[in-house]
């Protein structure tokens, strides 16, 4: 039996998670808001017309931040034409995606949707095919509180307290070709040099997010994110990330081993901000918003009718390797959580999505579902560095793949330990050494769930739903070691409860 070992210590950390680390991503695009988080008529929708089946399930997830309303969306849209009475609410075209907008749901309904979820919003701003001046009056119609024209529009339509947005993205993927109104590196970043100073005479509590390379395989990427960031630093907070995985190669070892290149992606990015805090020797620390991700197939599961509205696109079924390719994406955001303040799962519902809607029925959980809920729930708190020690193989992209993947996180509110450990190997269990010596006192393993013995290609559908997540037996510890048998192609959670850690440090106090 193959073996692994992972040595972890309380004194060795990379840094507090961020909870906005869980958020997700909602855009106007195929029935993402359509049919997904909103439809009136249907048998669970409220008052406000939002599904409430859809709300339970996404409330499980715990996301503490929604990003709205693009994605390539926002780059054509007029925030204008979502505001106000319904009845006077302009049809248009949506040149991103070659369907209808009805802007029946616009900016209002959003947030009173995440307010109902509990979430906060990341707000992207049309730097595409509009500018500073609209950015800025759609932040004083979000957030100042009366006596202005946006401000009082606002009330006018029935919004009376302020929205107090504090997250804003400076447009969408700007350095790519696909974008309505890309621009190079020199030209964005003046327009979002000026955007976020212009929004931040207005409300400067707000942070902005500039955008980053649109993906990892850019041929601009390190040059984009210095040359931007060089001109607008002063007046933006964080750089956005933009990465899907897929097994274009349709090799499952070199798609089990993609999120090495998301970690890589990460580093790049990190070294960009650094390289330009030391030029302008500044003390301020550009965060990263890694605020789309996910596995995409780009598959088109219906055929469908150029301007129709809400069509069902990009509506990838997950299986269970990409359930295990997103397990090891969360680890890998866990473990860069010193860099990483921000991500959003891409997206919430129907459109590469965990949730799954019918139009008038029922929804359901798809595969990656299962990991994001539980690093969501047991995922926050002190990533330890923690050292692995793992068998390795090569595949079609990367060498020295790691057969184990793992991250640490331990919450001293509960004191807890919760190891998130994904298997790649197809086909052998391998035995996974835990070592605890430095986590002194009674410990006592909570529980083990695991995802496992299913074909690569499993899905869940409405009416069979198999990918799930099962309790496995207790592992034991002995000689302050943790030893769990990982079974072939998984993703498992171990969580450990140290029950006398806190009163030894209580009393030390």
């Amino acid at each position: 039996m193959k073996k692994a070992k992972l040595t972890l210590s309380n004194g060795f950390f990379v840094g507090e998670t961020d909870k906005r680390i869980f958020g997700s991503f909602i855009e106007h695009i195929g029935r993402a808001v359509y049919g997904g988080i909103y439809e009136p008529g249907h048998p669970s929708a409220d008052g406000d017309g939002f599904r409430t089946d859809v709300m339970e399930m996404a409330k499980k997830l715990g996301v503490p931040i929604i990003r709205y309303p693009g994605g390539n969306f926002v780059s054509g849209y007029n925030w204008e034409d979502g505001v106000g009475l319904r009845e006077n609410r302009p049809r248009r075209l949506d040149m991103a995606w070659h369907t209808v907008e009805t802007n029946e749901f616009g900016t209002n309904e959003f947030v009173k949707w995440c307010g109902k979820m509990g979430a906060d919003v990341l707000m992207c701003v049309n730097l595409g095919t509009r500018g500073m001046e609209d950015a800025k009056n759609l932040v004083e119609y979000c957030n100042f509180e009366k006596g202005t024209y946006y401000s009082d529009l606002r009330r006018s339509h029935g919004c009376e307290k302020p929205h107090n947005i504090k997250y804003w993205c400076l447009g969408n993927e700007m350095d790519g070709g696909w974008q309505i109104g890309c621009k190079n590196a020199a030209d964005y970043g003046k327009l979002a040099k000026n955007a976020a100073h212009y929004m931040k005479l207005c409300d400067p509590t707000i942070e902005t997010v500039i955008c980053g390379s649109s993906h990892s395989r850019m041929p601009t990427v390190g040059d984009w994110e210095k040359e931007v960031l060089d001109i607008a630093w002063d007046h933006v907070d964080y750089i956005s990330l933009h990465q899907y995985l897929s097994d274009n190669e349709h090799d499952l070892k070199n798609f089990l081993a993609k999120p090495m290149e998301t970690e890589r992606y990460i580093k790049f990015a990190a070294a960009a901000c650094d390289l330009v805090q030391g030029k302008r020797r500044s003390k301020k620390r550009i965060g990263l918003s890694f605020d789309e991700w996910n596995v995409w197939r780009r598959t088109m599961n219906q055929k469908i009718t150029e301007w129709d509205e809400a069509p069902p696109i990009v509506q990838d079924i997950y299986d269970f390797s990409d359930a295990l390719v997103v397990g090891m994406m969360l680890n890998v955001l866990l473990r860069n959580c010193d860099r990483v303040k921000i991500a959003c799962l891409a997206q919430l519902v129907n459109v590469i999505a965990p949730i799954m809607t019918e139009t008038g029925g029922s929804a359901w959980e798809q595969t990656i579902y299962y990991p994001f809920m539980y690093a969501s729930k047991y995922g926050r708190g002190r990533v330890l560095t923690g050292i692995l020690d793992s068998p390795r193989y090569d595949s079609l992209e990367f060498t020295d793949v790691p057969y184990i993947d793992a991250t640490a996180v331990y919450n001293e509110e509960k004191n807890e330990i919760s190891i998130f450990a994904v298997n790649r190997d197809t086909e052998d269990e391998i035995l996974f050494d835990i070592s605890l010596l430095e986590f002194s006192g009674k410990r006592e393993v909570l529980e083990h769930i695991a995802i496992e013995g299913h074909d690569p290609a499993q899905i869940n559908t409405l009416n069979d739903v198999k990918v799930l997540p099962k309790q496995k037996e207790k592992p034991v510890i002995e000689n302050n070691r943790l030893s769990v048998k990982l079974p072939p192609l998984s993703w498992n959670l171990v969580r450990v409860h140290l029950k006398q850690m806190r009163k030894l440090r209580q009393k030390a106090l």
